[in-house]
């Protein structure tokens, strides 16, 4: 007998599985389960997955992703982004396998899109909630930020880091799509210190070609403001999807009606992934959609990936006496003029973040400060 013919390799997927635990997320609905990790509700019959391709029915209860990371490294906190969070610390970030939305210009499609596309290879390393902290603790980070892929849908998983790194004054946050629900919040709400949505355009018709709703996601936004969890927005400029004067005039407007103090990141796009047609975003034009933001009414308006070519929209300004309080180049901090209670060093005004006790130092060009792969003790599972 021939073993080698009998033998079929398991499926990405099927390994996956054996990566799962019991979930949180869900509730019986008759024979299936609604899984209500993400915006999507997926109800899910047994033997079947939900959107995500990774949250399955397994005998009438919801498996869901736990004990491995597809990537983890430190990454300075400006380049998730978050502005107004610890600026000049570490954050050491985690994520897995997997998504709910499938954007054509995914610059983690290996990652996110690994169970739609074949071509997509990220591999995955178990580790444990604890080994994730540790290397936080190791590294100097002050924040754990769930990253990568969608980190709804991997909700467990980060919730059961967050309540080991908190009690060690680690801050936690997530960069997420914002296709969220109140469930979801009210359970991952109190181990959050903030929250980046990636704010995908204001066009609905657009927000379905990527796998998601307008709607649910602006809904999202609402959730997490009015839960008091720090929340910065960041778009992804991309030229003839996304940058006409008036979606972002819509897209600002719809922002400061729920407070103007809300930081806008407006970042270029690059050709990636399924998305190779439209040219990059030049730094005119993230100036120019800065532009939008301030007129807008938005106090805080970055623009990124451009370091050095973007004029003022690198640095924080205090929107009361116009002073410069942190100048930026990059990831690099160049200066620093707030106190521990975010009051501008030149007047006392207020500015909104979530900010450090400790005094930040500068950060010269030449000292390389840039992401760090953590590397883990485990099991390595398809490369990483």
């Amino acid at each position: 007998m021939n073993l080698r013919n009998t033998f079929t390799p398991l499926s990405l997927a099927d390994r996956l599985d054996r990566q799962t635990v019991r979930g949180t997320l869900w509730r019986t609905e008759g024979p299936r389960v609604r899984c209500f990790a993400c915006g999507h509700r997926c109800l899910i019959a047994e033997g079947r997955r939900g959107i995500c391709r990774v949250r399955h029915n397994a005998a009438g209860e919801l498996r869901v992703p736990f004990g491995y990371v597809a990537g983890l490294q430190c990454d300075p906190v400006e380049k998730k982004p978050f502005f107004h969070v610890e600026p000049g610390a570490d954050a050491l970030t985690f994520g897995m396998l997997g998504c709910d939305f499938h954007c054509g210009y995914c610059q983690n499609w290996v990652t996110s899109q690994a169970l739609r596309d074949a071509t997509a290879t990220g591999g995955w390393k178990e580790v444990t909630p604890a080994q994730v902290v540790e290397a936080a603790m190791r590294q100097g980070a002050r924040l754990l930020v769930s990253s990568y892929n969608e980190p709804l849908i991997t909700a467990e998983w980060a919730r059961a880091i967050f309540e080991l790194g908190q009690p060690q004054g680690l801050r936690c946050a997530f960069v997420s799509n914002g296709n969220i629900t109140s469930e979801a919040l009210d359970y991952l709400g109190p181990y959050l210190s903030a929250y980046k949505v990636d704010l995908k355009g204001f066009n609905d018709r657009n927000y379905r070609t990527l796998g998601g709703t307008l709607d649910h996601v602006l809904d999202g936004i609402r959730l997490i403001h009015d839960r008091g969890i720090w929340l910065e927005v960041v778009t992804l400029l991309v030229p003839g999807f996304n940058d006409s004067e008036a979606e972002l005039r819509d897209l600002t407007g719809f922002l400061c009606g729920i407070n103007p103090d809300i930081p806008w990141h407006v970042t270029a796009f690059h050709p990636d992934y399924k998305m190779t047609g439209p040219p990059m975003t030049t730094p005119a034009q993230l100036c120019r959609a800065a532009e939008i933001g301030r007129e807008s009414g938005l106090r805080f308006v970055y623009a990124g990936n451009a370091p050095g070519r973007v004029g003022e929209w690198e640095h924080t300004r205090c929107p009361k006496c116009g002073a410069t309080v942190i100048a930026r180049h990059g990831y690099h901090i160049q200066s620093y003029h707030l106190n521990a209670q975010g009051q501008c060093g030149h007047c006392a005004g207020s500015i909104p973040g979530l900010w450090p006790v400790a005094a930040v130092k500068s950060s010269p060009l030449s000292q390389p400060r840039g992401p760090r792969r953590v590397e883990m003790p485990g099991t390595i599972t398809g490369g990483m």
